[in-house]
């Protein structure tokens, strides 16, 4: 018992840990359990803790983290990608996991079997591993776009090759003789795993759509429902049941009309759960002697993965793209290993070893090789080739604003008139589509959720504007992005009325934000003042009509709120009303102006 919570709570330290230095929470794990089991300190011994319960709770684990990796697997967004994403998640794909399995089985001499199972579990690289790495290197939109949608929709399909390989290399065991037999039984394992796994996600689906079960059921009977057809398809075809569930988790990604998005967070924070623990409980088992079994040749497996097959498959798939030969250099150079690999071999290692295979106790420890190598060399290098070539991001322009509310996309459309692209995000449908109608870019849900952790896109962002009349929530998302950002980038509108210094003004000096505008302008100021008419209005300095100018002019019925460079390149936030030292000649103030003729004034 104690041992378990141990683990529970340094897996959770781990998580903790990663996302505070924005780092693969997969690597910081896979160190925990090396240093806590066998390797190291043999302070936790998995088999002799779990015993005979260690295969069961792997597998169910492993079939609920495919079952979530699915559920993202949207065939409208594939058919939406470009065509070189498009490419390097199928032909790429393939190309990877060939020259991977044949290097395997020349270099180690392991059976063509093991290579190519091998191959095809080191082919997924995933959103775990490559958002946060994108966000340390700012890359160009370009690159960073294709690796990141790379990660999200290889992450399914990778993880489904490895299931038909393994179930191919189950077919050919169990007494079946001849390669007519051996293709009726893999043939059996994919019509058992595809027809199950098809029916559960359409009644699955039925279930949702009727609304047959209360909404606080939906999590429970899901999760139990993955149970129990992995568990059903595992008896009528033996080691179906992985693919069953990816075919489930894939046809509910796809129903129509279907509300899956609860289920998605749910999915995501009991996979963060799972494998907080499983990847401690794997990395504990691994065995010194299996390294030093392979030697040196462990490390010419990693400079193939990293040298041979990655730029290999780049390469093939971005031909005839605009791509430039330097970004095809740093998409050929970043592509870590993530958790679907180190979860899903494993697993199959566990399994192949019970039906005669001795030599795959090694597809384990070379797999997490893989993943801590590629994973700490390209995070400490490929920054510093971004740059060298040219590739990484000279500037971030872009504005990430928390709300979607009418002065949020009365500010969002008059930045992006004068080219920084604004990304407004909420959890309010209404807010969304209208900002969405206004051709403006949205993010549908919780800025500060797990889920906006892997998919909110963050490219080109250099700035954060918190606008929701939520005031706890710009508060939360301030101190939550104040890494990513910098204090002196993330500007808080007030929601209330100051009283003296205010809590507002208090959240300041903490350093969690600076106030948006004047500390004494508000959201409600700001709406009512909208409401009435006012606009937001652009103005050029000149040498005679400089700031002081402007600010006499329109006196108490303006709001300065931005200014623009000569070049147009630099946004400064005003974050209060007298005068700022940087505004010149030839720059641009961007404010809001009420009717001068109107007895209200602004503040």
């Amino acid at each position: 018992m104690l041992a378990m919570a141990v683990i529970g709570i340094l897996g959770s330290m781990a998580q903790w840990l990663a996302w505070w230095l924005k780092l693969p929470s997969i690597l910081l794990l896979l160190l925990l359990g090396i240093i806590l089991g066998k390797p190291v300190t043999g302070l936790i011994d998995p088999d002799l803790l779990f015993g005979d319960l260690l295969f069961p709770m792997v597998s169910l684990a492993v079939s609920v983290i495919l079952f979530e990796g699915a559920l993202t697997l949207n065939f409208r967004q594939i058919k939406g990608l470009e065509s070189v994403v498009r490419r390097m998640v199928t032909v790429g794909m393939l190309v990877t996991w060939l020259s991977i399995a044949v290097a395997t089985h020349w270099i180690l001499g392991l059976p063509w079997l093991l290579s190519l199972l091998f191959g095809s579990l080191v082919v997924v690289t995933g959103p775990t591993v490559i958002v946060p790495m994108l966000r340390i290197l700012k890359l160009n939109k370009k690159v960073a776009n294709v690796l990141r949608w790379e990660g999200i929709v290889i992450d399914p399909i990778g993880a489904l090759l490895a299931v038909l390989v393994f179930n191919f290399i189950i077919s050919s065991q169990g007494g079946a003789h001849g390669l007519l037999e051996v293709m009726l039984d893999f043939g059996w394992i994919l019509l058992v795993g595809g027809v199950l796994g098809v029916v559960a996600g359409a009644f699955m689906g039925l279930v949702l759509r009727r609304h047959w079960l209360p909404e606080y059921l939906h999590n429970v009977f899901t999760l139990t429902l993955v149970f129990a057809v992995f568990a059903l398809s595992d008896l009528l075809a033996h080691e179906s049941g992985l693919l069953t569930v990816t075919v489930m988790g894939m046809w509910l990604a796809n129903s129509k009309n279907t509300p899956i998005e609860d289920i998605l967070n749910f999915k995501e924070s009991l996979t963060v759960l799972l494998i907080s623990g499983l990847f401690i409980i794997l990395a504990a088992r691994l065995d010194l002697a299996e390294f030093l079994q392979i030697g040196w040749l462990s490390l010419v497996i990693l400079l193939v993965v990293q040298f041979v097959a990655r730029p290999l498959k780049v390469f093939v798939s971005t031909w005839g793209s605009n791509l430039s030969i330097k970004e095809k250099v740093v998409l050929s150079w970043i592509a870590p290993r993530g958790i679907v690999a180190a979860a899903v071999s494993a697993l199959f290692a566990l399994k192949l070893e019970q039906q005669g295979y001795s030599e795959a106790s090694l597809l384990v420890s070379l797999t997490f090789m893989v993943i801590i190598g590629t994973v700490v060399f390209q995070s400490a290098t490929a920054g510093f080739l971004a740059k060298k070539l040219g590739v990484a991001n000279p500037e971030a322009k872009g504005v990430l604003m928390v709300g979607s509310n009418p002065v949020a996309v009365a500010i969002a459309e008059v930045l992006n008139n004068h080219g920084f692209d604004c990304l407004l995000t909420d959890s309010h449908w209404r807010h969304i589509k209208d900002a969405r109608m206004r051709d403006i870019k949205t993010y549908y849900g919780n800025v500060v959720s797990e889920h906006a952790d892997h998919h909110l896109d963050l490219i080109g962002i250099g700035k954060m504007l918190c606008v929701s009349m939520n005031k706890d929530l710009n508060l939360l998302a301030a101190t939550r992005y104040k890494n990513e950002f910098g204090v002196a980038n993330i500007f808080v509108l007030n929601n209330e009325e100051q009283k003296g210094e205010g809590s507002k003004h208090q959240a300041s000096k903490e350093g969690k934000a600076r106030h948006l505008f004047d500390k004494s302008v508000t959201y409600a100021k700001m709406a009512s003042q909208l409401a009435k008419k006012a606009q937001i209005k652009t103005t050029s300095l000149t040498k005679e009509f400089g700031y002081e100018a402007y600010l006499e002019k329109y006196g108490k019925h303006v709001i300065p709120m931005f200014g623009i460079s000569p070049d147009g390149k630099q946004l400064l936030v005003f974050t209060r009303r007298e005068s700022i030292e940087k505004i010149a000649e030839d720059w641009k103030v961007i404010g809001l102006i009420n009717n001068m003729n109107d007895e209200s004034v602004i503040s």
